[in-house]
C-alpha cells in the first residue's frame, strides 16, 4: 500500500482522469475525497470505491470559488481528520478553433477553472500543510503547455500557467517540506475529447490525433493515475518542481 494512512483530495474526480486517480489512490490505501461539481458522477465514484473495499467521501466543489474551496478543506478535515495530498485535476477547455473566435466568457471560464483554482488551492491548503510540517500537491497540466497545438491558444496558455506556478510554488514551499509537481497528459478519450479536437469524435478523427503520438494511442486515466501515484508517494520524497509528461512521446 503506497499511500497507506494518507488522506487525499482529488478535484474533478467524478469522471475521466480524476476518477482514475481517485480509484487508484484508494486501492493504494488512501482515504480519498472525491471533489467535483457533478454530484451524480462523484457519488458514483465513491460508491464504486466502497464496493472495492476502499474509503472515499464525496464533497461538491466549485474549484474557482473561494468559499467553496474553503469548505472543501473543512469538509475533508471533518470527514477524515487530516489531509496529506491534493491533486488539482479539475479542468476545462474551449472548443478547438481559431483564437479570435473564442469569446471573453469562454476565456474567463477556462482561466478560472484551470488557473484560479491553483491559486485558491494554495490559499486554503498551504497553511494546513505548513501547520503539520509538509504535504504534497500534484497539478494536472497538459502537453499543451510544452508542445501546443493551434486552435487551443487560450487553453494552452492556461496550462502553461499551471506549469510555471507549480515550479515556482515548489521553489517557495520547499523549505516548508511541501512538494509540488505537475503531470502533463497528452489528450485522452475523456468527455472533453471532441472539444480538444474541434471535430466530432469519430474513429477517423481520433486516428488523425493519435498519429501525432509516437506510441500510437491516447492517454488513459490509469496512465495519469500511475504518474500521480508515484509523485504523491514517499517514493518521490526528493522530487519537487518537476513536470512528468504522460504523452506516449508526443513532446519528444
Amino acid at each position: 500500500m503506497r499511500l497507506a494512512n494518507k488522506v487525499a483530495i482529488v478535484t474533478g474526480a467524478g469522471s475521466g482522469f480524476g476518477e482514475g486517480i481517485a480509484k487508484t489512490f484508494a486501492r493504494q490505501g488512501a482515504k480519498v475525497i472525491v471533489a467535483d461539481m457533478n454530484a451524480v458522477g462523484g457519488q458514483r465514484v465513491v460508491n464504486e470505491i466502497a464496493e472495492s473495499g476502499g474509503h472515499a467521501h464525496f464533497i461538491e466543489v466549485n474549484v474557482a470559488n473561494d468559499e467553496s474551496m474553503g469548505a472543501l478543506l473543512r469538509g475533508t478535515l471533518e470527514q477524515f481528520s487530516g489531509l496529506d495530498i491534493v491533486i488539482n485535476n479539475a479542468g476545462t477547455t474551449h472548443r478547438n478553433r481559431p483564437m479570435l473566435e473564442v469569446d471573453e466568457t469562454e476565456f474567463d471560464r477556462v482561466f478560472a477553472v484551470n488557473v484560479k483554482s491553483i491559486f485558491l488551492s494554495a490559499k486554503h491548503f498551504v497553511p494546513h500543510f505548513r501547520g503539520q510540517g509538509g504535504g504534497v500537491f500534484v497539478n494536472i497540466a497538459s502537453t499543451a503547455a510544452i508542445r501546443p497545438r493551434p486552435g487551443l491558444v487560450w487553453y494552452n496558455g492556461s496550462k502553461g500557467a499551471v506549469v510555471v506556478m507549480s515550479k515556482t510554488m515548489a521553489a517557495e514551499l520547499g523549505p516548508d517540506n511541501i512538494r509540488v509537481n505537475c503531470v502533463n497528459p497528452v489528450v485522452g478519450a475523456t468527455a472533453l475529447l471532441s472539444e480538444f479536437m474541434g471535430v466530432p469524435d469519430t474513429p477517423e478523427n481520433r486516428q488523425k490525433f493519435m498519429a501525432t503520438i509516437p506510441l500510437g494511442r491516447f492517454s488513459t486515466p490509469q496512465d495519469v493515475a500511475n504518474a500521480c501515484l508515484y509523485l504523491a508517494s514517499d517514493e518521490a520524497a526528493f522530487i519537487t518542481g518537476t513536470c512528468l509528461e504522460v504523452d506516449g512521446g508526443r513532446c519528444v
